[in-house]
């Protein structure tokens, strides 16, 4: 193993890696560097056959050759395969070469990465300050490799227990009455369930931190009854704090100077859900410790865990930038023309670059423009309230974002955002999940089913399939979309049977997760990490999960099952609510048949999985009297689930056939 970092210039401690001595160096021998008037420049070759894996949230394959990726967290709803940018940026590459490598470019402002696109045998990396540290590991396997990347980015961060149960959830739930419907509905029909998540619609006109007194007055009493039921509410909190001297946020925050500035020191003002709205400064310690303490009101009620968003941030346009607006729009009223010109205004108002280069950040490390540090902000914003948690809490709270850096894995997990109801959409967190888990992001999902769109029966099924092994396991969708709770599809049964199974596993999701956190190792892994055959190294649509399972969902419309790629002799699992069907099966190329109504995986040779007798909930799961499956036996390591400093117990089970 070896390790090396380079310093170009002033760098800003970002907190993304905080633990391991690692000596400077002044160069690289296989990579070329320099600087210009135009920021940051590397050049790295690349052979025909090394793989490049990483890159965190990032549209495409698993391997990232062939296209530009950009580090810009951005809010954008279509994810298509020409964006450069999502919500995260996770400055991360590992090249599979003979001798594994990772390259780690620490900056938080705007960085491309041109992954073999322009020229076919080379990575170039370009980043607009000059201000970076580098850091360069090499090991000899590719999981060696990331390992030593997560030591010096310090241990993940750990859900409770409740976390990895299922979430129902949708933008438009807008009364008490219908979030007990939603429970009740799952409970009658025998649906097991332990969170439901509520959007924006729970505030006082989207102010966070408030409640809509007329739905919501009485939302203590209504976490209570629920939790009863062993369903904990999820409440969503957005970056931007509305406008509003009778808001007592704002007000406050505005008293303290704890929001970001216009360089004329006034409060940057934009519009998102509010309306005009103020942004907290989360790179100033002491508005970041204010805004964690806002919490603490709903934490008050019983609710014990929230879902971040909106903190890219997003910007529907600004004041200034309406301003521009009007004045294109004024001279367009004059001479009726300059159509164009006023077409492409309107369009640029959302998420406006200018925008981000008009405010400003008190530092411990001086006042530093947005757009030097856009990519921290989503991230800096989950760690004002995981600080908080830690410190008013003994148990753990549930945390995740929209918008992350690497860094922020420490403080919360992440979901993959507003994806769409596409079948491409299930290959695309295949690429995902293993390039979060090196990024150290454990706790991850996305929406099942999808967000946008309208879904199909067939197509939330085959979503919960491909996600039975995802930490977060949550059914999202958009307002004015279908509806996606179980009972709006004809085949319930098949529901009922997939989350049955998701419970089923819940022991052995949370058993790996600890492992992966402990040993700073990924709970998801390409086949690549594994077998070197060219079959492993190019296939993109099968992970690994663990050391003991291999996933192979359904990725097609109307399909009915697939091929599989077994690099090594398996053994096919068709798990159900009460059955646990094993088929041995060789090695090499094999169609499977896929039914919706059951978990479909495989086993490898000499292992083994814990699995749990159903439950409807974490809280009635018995994770006592487990039974293995498979051969051999199987390491489990466990805690209560609950308290932040739980002690882990580890035990080994063995194969009793």
């Amino acid at each position: 193993m070896t390790a090396e970092k380079l310093t170009i210039g002033t760098p800003l401690d970002t907190g993304a890696v905080v633990i391991g001595d690692v000596p400077d160096t002044e160069g690289f021998d296989r990579a070329q560097v320099s600087l210009d008037d135009s920021g940051f420049h590397f050049t790295l070759s690349l052979e025909p056959g090394a793989l490049v894996l990483g890159l965190g949230e990032a549209v495409r394959g698993q391997n990232k050759r062939g296209h530009i990726y950009e580090s810009w967290n951005s809010d954008d709803f279509s994810h298509t395969e020409d964006k450069r940018s999502l919500y995260g940026s996770h400055n991360m590459l590992l090249i599979d070469r003979p001798s594994p490598e990772i390259w780690f470019f620490d900056t938080p402002g705007r960085i491309t990465f041109d992954v073999a696109a322009t020229d076919p045998d080379r990575l170039f990396v370009d980043a607009a300050s000059p201000n970076l540290t580098i850091y360069h590991l090499q090991a000899a396997t590719p999981l060696e490799a990331v390992q030593e990347f997560r030591r010096l980015a310090a241990k993940s961060w750990l859900p409770p227990l409740f976390a990895l149960g299922a979430a129902q959830s949708r933008w438009g739930y807008r009364t008490e009455t219908e979030f007990r419907e939603i429970a009740s509905g799952y409970r009658q029909l025998d649906l097991p369930l332990d969170m439901i998540c509520m959007d924006i619609d729970y505030m006082d006109g989207f102010r966070d931190f408030t409640l809509n007194q007329t739905e919501f007055g009485n939302l203590k009493q209504l976490s209570a009854d629920l939790k009863q039921d062993g369903i904990r509410l999820i409440p969503i909190i957005d970056a931007g704090i509305k406008e509003d001297p009778d808001y007592g946020v704002y007000r406050e925050g505005l008293e303290k100077g704890y929001f970001c500035t216009m360089e004329n020191g006034e409060p940057f003002v934009g519009a998102v859900w509010p309306g005009f709205s103020v942004f907290p400064d989360f790179l100033n310690p002491e508005a970041a410790a204010w805004f964690g303490r806002q919490y603490q009101g709903l934490l008050d009620l019983g609710i014990e865990g929230f879902w971040n968003d909106m903190n890219e941030p997003a910007l529907f346009f600004s004041r200034p930038g309406l301003d521009k607006l009007n004045r294109i729009w004024d001279q367009f009223q004059k001479d009726k023309s300059g159509f164009l010109s006023f077409e492409s205004a309107v369009s640029g108002l959302k998420n406006d670059p200018e925008d981000y280069a008009r405010f400003f950040h008190n530092t411990g490390q001086g006042r530093i423009c947005h757009e030097d540090v856009h990519n921290l902000y989503g991230g800096k914003m989950t760690e004002a309230a995981s600080r908080y948690f830690s410190q008013a809490r003994e148990e753990r709270t549930l945390l995740y974002s929209r918008a992350s850096h690497i860094g922020a894995h420490r403080y919360g997990g992440i979901w993959t955002g507003d994806n769409c109801s596409w079948w491409s959409h299930i290959s695309l967190l295949l690429a995902q999940l293993p390039a979060l888990n090196m990024a150290g992001f454990l706790y991850v999902g996305c929406d099942l089913g999808g967000f946008g769109q309208n879904t199909t029966e067939d197509l939330v099924l085959r979503f919960m399939q491909a996600s039975l092994f995802t930490p977060l396991f949550r059914n999202h969708s958009a307002l004015g979309t279908r509806r996606q709770e179980p009972w709006q599809f004809k085949n319930l049964d098949a529901f009922r049977t997939l989350l049955k199974v998701r419970y089923r596993l819940i022991p052995y999701i949370y058993s790996e997760l600890l492992k992966a956190r402990e040993q700073d190792s990924v709970m998801f892994s390409p086949l690549a990490f594994v077998w070197d055959d060219e079959i492993s190294r190019q296939c993109e649509d099968q992970l690994l999960f663990g050391q003991e399972v291999m996933i192979a969902p359904v990725t097609k419309q109307n399909s009915t099952g697939r091929m599989v790629w077994l690099p090594e002799a398996m053994t096919k699992v068709e798990l159900t609510e009460t059955d646990c069907h094993m088929t041995p099966m060789e090695a090499g190329w094999h169609w499977v048949d896929m039914p919706m109504d059951a978990g479909i995986f495989f086993l490898r040779q000499g292992k083994s999985i814990p699995l749990a007798a159903p439950a409807n909930s974490t809280v009635t799961l018995d994770r006592d009297h487990l039974k293995l499956a498979g051969q051999g036996s199987y390491e489990l390591w466990t805690d209560d689930g609950i308290h932040q400093n739980a002690a882990v117990s580890i035990r080994t089970m063995e194969a009793t056939t």
